[in-house]
């Protein structure tokens, strides 16, 4: 009886282990570095990430946000963002990539 309850409790610690979610779209780190402020484009940054995951505006300058983070419940989850501020003409003023990855 004792060892079944121990099989147990190793089954709910292993798949609650496996539980999580996402949030965001997931997006390439290394595509990161095409992004060249003062040049880069509102199209050329929708055509490398797609759609941004948030929309705002900061200072009068619009921002877009990509971010995907994964979780788990017992585990060590990931984490990444993408802030790009863009200039009154629609090309990146400045861009910050946060994320729990070790970068390239």
């Amino acid at each position: 009886m004792r060892y079944i309850k121990v099989i147990i409790a190793v089954g709910i610690i292993l798949t609650l282990g496996g539980c999580g979610g996402t949030v965001g779209k997931n997006f390439k780190i290394s595509k990161v570095e095409n992004i060249v402020n003062n040049t880069t484009t509102q199209m050329e940054i929708k055509n490398m990430f797609g759609k941004p995951f948030k929309t705002g505006i900061q200072n009068g300058q619009a921002i877009w946000i990509y971010e995907y983070n994964r979780y788990y419940l017992l585990a060590n989850g990931t984490s990444k963002d993408l802030i790009i501020v863009f200039g009154p003409n629609g090309v990146v003023q400045s861009h910050q990539l946060m994320s729990s990855e070790p970068t390239p």
